[in-house]
Parts: structure tokens; sequence; C-alpha cells
């Protein structure tokens, strides 16, 4: 019957490292002789050491048979211990090691007005404890002069909404939108239960500026043509906070990324409109000129940002606080 009692070592005796870290080794590789082969040894000081930590244990760690071997209850206890201070070293060594050649620099990024998402603070957060000497110039465009201006190697990459991807740039999908139709508390269509789409066909629209036929959020213009909208644009910006305060002061209806606007509606300052399942997707993306001579910190923001956000689900990009 296999000893339940908590492991410990003789009194007096620190646990050696290189011990365990060849016991992990003897698993990974089910046997002796391949563990000697890959660290190095010969099997005699492979099989040294696991006795060395038996006896420093007080507990049979693999029960031999003939050529095999199966790891025992302590065994399994041990190599999980072990695998789990493996991850801690790792993870040190690492921290470490960008420590110590931390990336100096700049790094110049173009960006879309108001990107809504907690994951995208919190990176910004990651980023400068990681690389704390890269400093930062951040400009707020529209997304057509993103995608411009990055292909014109202006800028380290761009952050756009974009539908068709230019064939010089790179590019990665940070956020899923989707756009829905709302109006706002001083609008008189504010708070109805009963509205239906046919309802909102002639009423008044405020646009962002770059809602024209050929620009990233052209869908918007598309769909008013096609569902027969004939109100007026009554009132346009380039930034979606000001669309959303000339939406909520009246002006009219209007589209916006229903993820942003989650706690205005909570908070009773905006109204969703038909059509449920929304007007349409656009899709923002990091982008960066595949031909461009990256600086080294320019790399590191790069491929800080890609790993950071393939951590999370698009869900959970979209979330805001």
């Amino acid at each position: 019957m296999p000893s339940t009692t908590p492991l410990a070592t003789r009194p007096g005796e620190r646990l050696d490292w290189n011990l365990l870290r060849t016991f992990l080794v003897i698993v990974q590789e089910r046997s002796i002789s391949g563990a000697a082969a890959k660290l190095h040894l010969t099997q005699s000081a492979v099989s040294q050491a696991l006795k060395r930590l038996e006896d420093q244990l007080q507990r049979r760690l693999i029960e031999r048979h003939n050529t095999a071997f199966t790891v025992t209850n302590a065994g399994e206890e041990v190599c999980r211990a072990a695998e789990a201070i493996h991850g801690n070293v790792s993870h040190l060594l690492t921290h470490v090691s960008q420590t110590d050649v931390a990336e100096v620099g700049r790094i110049h990024l173009l960006v879309a007005s108001r990107i809504h998402s907690t994951v995208y603070d919190n990176f910004w957060a990651d980023f400068h404890r990681v690389h704390p000497r890269i400093e930062v110039q951040m400009d707020v465009l529209p997304s057509s002069e993103i995608s411009t201006l990055v292909q014109q190697r202006a800028a380290t990459a761009g952050i756009a909404l974009c539908r068709q991807m230019p064939k010089r740039l790179d590019h990665k999908v940070f956020l899923q939108q989707r756009y829905a139709l709302f109006c706002g508390r001083n609008h008189a269509l504010f708070g109805r239960q009963d509205i239906r789409i046919e309802d909102l066909l002639g009423e008044n629209f405020v646009s962002f500026a770059s809602d024209a036929l050929g620009d990233s959020l052209s869908p918007l213009t598309i769909f008013r043509d096609q569902r027969g909208f004939s109100g007026r644009i009554v009132a346009s910006s380039t930034h979606h906070d000001e669309v959303k305060r000339l939406l909520i002061a009246g002006f009219g209806i209007g589209c916006l990324p229903e993820h942003s606007v989650q706690a205005d509606l909570a908070q009773g300052r905006l109204w969703r409109l038909p059509p449920g399942e929304g007007v349409c997707s656009v899709d923002l993306h990091l982008l960066w000129h595949r031909d461009a001579q990256h600086t080294p910190a320019e790399v590191a923001f790069l491929k800080h940002f890609r790993d950071y956000i393939d951590r999370y689900s698009m869900a959970e990009r979209l979330a805001t606080a």
C-alpha cells in the first residue's frame, strides 16, 4: 500500500534541483538510458542521481520491471512539483534576460479613435512593464489615413478599421466589431419598444465622416441605401465619442460598435434600434508594412502586441471595464 504521508527530506538536507531535473527527464524519456543520452551523462550517473533523490525523500519514486518501469504515487507527486519548479525557473530566466537586454528606442503608432477594450488597455501596462525604455508616440487619425501612412512607412504600425487589405501591408485582426443603430435619450424614439425598421426610414442620421462609399465604414452607407433610408445626414465626426455625443443630444439616429456602448445603454443615454441582428461588421486590424526595416524597439512592439492579444478570445478582447 503506497504511503500517503507528506514527502519530506531528511533533517538538515536540502533538495538538489539537479536531482529533480534528472528525475523529470527520466520520467519524460521513460528510461534511464534515454535520460542519460538527453542529459549527456552516463547511465550510472543517472541511476545514482535517482537513488540519491529517493534516499533524500525516503520514498521509492520508480518501480522497475525488467527493462520497463512505472512511476509510483510519490514519483508522480515529485514529477508535478519538479515541472512547476522548472516552469518558474524558466519564467525567471526569461524575465531577467529581457531586463538585461531591454530594447531602447521609440515607436510611432497611428490609431483609430477610441478603441474600447480592457485587453487593449492592459496591453499597454504589460508592454511598458516589459519594455520600460521604449518611448511611444501615438496619433489618432481616420482609418483611411492610417492605412495610407503605414503603406508610406510613415509610422511603425497602425490600428485601424479595414475591409480590404492593401497588398503591401501585413495585418492581424484585433477586434471584430458589430455595428448597430442607436438613438439618444433626447430623441423622440428613445424608450419605444414597438419600433420597426420601417419607422426609421425617414429619420435623420448622425454619421462617421469616414462613412463615404469606398471608405472603411462604407457598409453603413450601403445599409442605408439598400434599406431605403431617406433622412439627411445632419451631423458627422471622425471620432467615436463625438458621434455618440451628437446621438445622445438627439440630432438623429446613427451607428456605433455594440460593445463600445454597453454602459450608455445600461445608464439610459442610448437606446438600441432595429434591426436586431445589427447593421454590419467591421474589423479593427493591427497593420504594418511587410517590407519595412523595423528597429529593435518596433520589432519588440509588434511581437508583444500579437503575442499578448493571442492570449484572449475575441469576446474577451471586446469586453470593457
